[in-house]
């Protein structure tokens, strides 16, 4: 019963985002694409961390690595929104396979440490690296160019026009996921988490499936970042920085990391958690550090795991009651 009802929560939360797309003002749209983004970022981590159990400190390389990618594609080959995207995701992806194929011979402590290394690496090269990445003012002006579909082209310069681009691709990155979390690659990806070392007795290569979740999860981190790029029309050095690695591990922990819509919910607690305490107090990290905390430890399998857990005592205690 489980495939079903997710199925439907995906369609209803689709087409909630169409309704906010067609009626909503332009700063709920903003906020929504914000968080859309946050999604497909986290949702890649989940796969990682929610199905192999590797901790990475460093996938704020992978988006800063979409993010530069398209935006130096865009100042200086062509301003094409879709081929810019299609160069950061494959510079994110070369960047996970660099990365993943020295970090997963590790584990653990070793692994996450092995990835805030080389994420602290990236952070140093486009800082130092001025002429090509702009340093510390990053890359300011990415246009966000129409597209041509030969009989129409669309304005993306428009918030409307370019929010259902991003809802394009966050509904296509969330079905990718889904089939993946829910394919047999997904179900040994679940296996190495609770026994790797039944999965390399069944003459299953451990390395290569760790690799393998690695760089899927890197790959959707730059579809993020390419997408976060065109829609502030620049980045900077910290969006590869490791504070911001942070960000999909509280969305994965408040929403639930062994649940496929627990990175859908915690993205949007995230985000508009934020966006409110900002506007209260300048000491905005301190309450939003206590709050986040609270969640995370008052729910200890987040939001979406704490509320099914609720569902299936009340239902459990009815089932009790009716029988005689």
């Amino acid at each position: 019963m489980k495939r079903p009802w997710t199925f439907v929560l995906i369609v209803a939360v689709l087409a909630g985002l169409l309704a906010i797309g067609l009626f909503s003002g332009r700063f709920v749209v903003y906020l929504t694409m914000r968080v859309m983004i946050l999604a497909i970022f986290a949702l890649g981590y989940n796969l990682l961390l929610g199905r192999t159990g590797l901790l990475s400190f460093g996938h704020a390389a992978f988006y800063a690595g979409g993010a530069y990618g398209l935006g130096l594609f865009s100042i200086h080959v062509s301003q094409n929104p879709l081929l810019g995207i299609l160069v950061g995701v494959v510079l994110a992806c070369v960047l996970a396979i660099i990365v993943g194929f020295f970090c997963v011979r590790h584990t653990e402590i070793y692994f996450a440490m092995l990835t805030l290394a080389f994420g602290m690496m990236v952070f140093s090269l486009i800082w130092n690296m001025r002429e090509i990445t702009g340093g510390d003012d990053g890359l300011v002006g990415i246009m966000r160019a129409p597209i041509s579909l030969g009989f129409a082209s669309i304005p993306l310069s428009k918030t409307g026009h370019y929010y259902f681009f991003v809802l394009f691709w966050f509904a296509l990155s969330v079905g990718v996921i889904y089939l993946i979390r829910n394919s047999p690659f997904g179900l040994i990806l679940s296996g190495l988490r609770e026994n790797d070392r039944r999965v390399e007795f069944a003459g299953l290569s451990v390395k290569n499936y760790r690799l393998a979740a690695f760089v899927i999860s890197g790959t959707f981190a730059g579809l993020a970042g390419s997408l976060g790029a065109l829609l502030e029309s620049n980045t900077d050095p910290f969006s590869a920085h490791w504070s911001h690695s942070a960000e999909p591990i509280l969305v994965s922990l408040i929403g639930g990391i062994q649940t496929f819509a627990g990175p859908l919910v915690g993205s949007v607690i995230f985000i508009v958690l934020r966006e409110i305490i900002e506007r209260f107090t300048q000491n905005w990290m301190l309450w939003f550090g206590i709050i986040l905390l609270v969640i995370i430890m008052g729910l200890r399998g987040g939001v979406v795991g704490g509320l099914t857990q609720l569902f299936q005592r009340g239902r459990s205690v009815s089932n009790q009651g009716g029988n005689p």
